[in-house]
């Protein structure tokens, strides 16, 4: 009998050498484990899986180098946990599996190919690297084919907690990725809740990521990232009913090609609820993608972050509301694509509530279509510059109080208080209470060097006096402009105009028709400059 026939095709980890008791290190049995099951498989051909009944499995100073067709199955969350720990490697980053191209040579003809990881939880939180380091991650793996990974949840990993790029056919479901990029202070690669680097198949990964929560992660909830700048960006991938809140993006695409998110919400992120843009590691932006049925609300500065991207991109029958700054911004970044944006359609939206713009383009854009969307009560940040110190002011973890304000409600949204040498973004206030951002994803308070004493001086500044519907502060040509309803009817109003091209904005070419621009509270439009060869039809105003 060859060995392969005498390894079983379903093992239990309790059965060779893993203890799960909390204090062991089990790595070494549970690297032994996967040589064997793997070797038996790339002896038959037949995949292994390995079941991990309830307990914590202690990893340290190692990560397990994973092989083709072995799978890990636990008995659930919070009753297989691994504990994650390098106390005696600190140099060395722990990832419960990992298998990649720069450590071993991974690629599209050398990959992890039939393996399911599910019904457990992967504890990071005693990983700490002496500075930070990209593959301190939960899961590490790069060119997985036919993977299914299904109910993880993971947390509190020093960089990315599900950072598994180049997966063909494969589904991500039912993953809580929370608090992970611990060590990421913002700016750096990674860091993310759910991080899936893109590209290395070639035009099409076949991907679906669905019903994921992404909770107070140091950078991206959800983000697709293409690897290299000169690989074509791939077609082929999901999005589809996940949940992405308090993290800096909620969703990322940053280089896919036809990317589709449905029925998302992205709520109370830090800089914007989705975001197409240059901050990947190639500096390249997603195009072709369609984003439909989501709720992108309360964000602390955008709903929608757009730029660096030759177009196309959709977004349909989205509720884009209560954001800090603008609703959707159409920006781009240094590094990346500086041209116009080709065919962006933003058609049925709700844009609704937002503290400045409901649209705002700052870059240049060729045959842009708005269609059908209700624009309204946006340009909430009305309050005039403001201070105050003494009695009756106390600042709590996430909020400050000044029982003497008579704050406009929601007037301050979107403005960085200051207070005793230190700032915080106003999330909401009421007549006499700021509520505060987070001083970073999953902190929980809003003051990185400590509370503000009792009596503290604070200072907010003011706002900007016009606040529209929507406003063209780039070039935009061939624009088609049909059935907005584009208003203000929330007192006190503040919405100013409806439309607003500014002196350095352009509207040249294409159709505005058939829009409703009354109802705003200085006016229906604003030119500085002129619309030319626009035709213009059948609107209120």
């Amino acid at each position: 009998m060859s060995m392969s026939l005498s390894v079983p095709l379903t093992v239990d980890a309790r059965e060779h050498g893993l203890t799960g008791d909390g204090v062991t290190n089990d790595q070494p049995a549970f690297q032994q484990l996967v040589d064997t099951l793997g070797a038996a498989c790339a002896a038959d051909g037949r995949p292994r899986t390995i079941r991990v009944p309830a307990g914590r499995y202690v990893m340290r100073d190692r990560p397990t180098l994973w092989r083709s067709g072995v799978s890990l199955i636990g008995a659930g969350r919070g009753a297989t946990c691994f504990v994650l720990a390098n106390p005696g490697a600190p140099r060395t980053p722990v990832p419960l599996a990992w298998f990649t191209t720069a450590q071993h040579g991974a690629g599209p003809d050398r990959y992890i190919a039939d393996v399911t990881f599910a019904h457990f939880e992967i504890d990071g939180s005693a990983v700490s690297t002496e500075g930070y380091d990209v593959l301190a991650k939960g899961l590490g793996l790069q060119y997985v084919l036919r993977g299914r990974f299904s109910d993880l949840y993971i947390h509190d990993t020093a960089a990315t907690g599900f950072g598994c790029d180049f997966l063909q056919d494969t589904v991500v479901e039912g993953v809580l990725a929370q608090r992970c990029g611990r060590q990421d202070p913002g700016e750096e690669m990674g860091g993310a809740g759910i991080g899936i680097g893109i590209g290395g198949w070639g035009a099409v990964e076949r991907l679906t990521v669905s019903d994921c929560t992404a909770v107070g992660n140091g950078t991206n909830g959800i983000f697709l990232e293409l690897q290299q700048e000169h690989w074509e960006p791939p077609r082929g991938i999901r999005i589809t009913s996940c949940h992405c809140e308090d993290n800096r993006f909620g969703i990322s695409d940053w280089g896919a090609d036809g990317l589709i998110v449905t029925a998302s919400t992205m709520i109370a992120n830090h800089e914007a609820g989705f975001d197409v843009s240059s901050q990947g590691t190639t500096s390249v932006g997603g195009r072709g993608g369609i984003v439909t049925g989501c709720v992108i609300d309360g964000n602390v500065r955008d709903g929608i972050g757009f730029g660096n991207s030759p177009g196309p991109y959709a977004f349909r029958g989205n509720r884009i509301s209560s954001n800090g700054r603008y609703g959707f911004w159409d920006h781009n970044l240094e590094g990346g694509d500086q041209g116009p944006a080709s065919d962006v359609v933003l058609e049925s939206n709700d844009i609704r509530d937002n503290a400045l713009d409901g649209v705002r383009v700052d870059a240049g854009l060729r045959a842009p279509a708005l269609l059908g969307n209700r624009i309204r009560d946006n340009g909430r940040r009305v309050a005039p510059e403001a201070s105050g110190g003494g009695d009756g002011v106390r600042c709590e973890p996430l909020a400050l109080v000044d029982e003497g304000a008579q704050w406009p409600p929601d007037g301050h949204r979107g403005k960085r208080v200051t207070v005793d040498g230190q700032s915080a973004l106003v999330t909401y206030n009421t007549a006499t209470r700021l509520g505060l951002a987070p001083w970073r994803p999953g902190a929980p308070t809003a003051w990185r060097d400590g509370t503000p004493a009792p009596g503290a001086a604070y200072r907010l500044p003011g706002g900007p006096g016009t606040r529209a519907g929507v406003t063209v502060d780039a070039p935009v040509t061939d624009v088609q402009m049909d059935g907005n309803r584009v208003w203000d009817d929330r007192p006190p109003p503040s919405q100013t105009y409806g439309l607003w091209i500014t002196a350095d904005g352009r509207m040249t070419g294409g159709r505005v028709r058939d829009n409703d621009f009354t109802g705003n509270t200085d006016g229906a439009t604003r030119f500085d400059t002129a619309p030319v060869e626009v035709r213009w039809r059948d609107n209120d105003e």
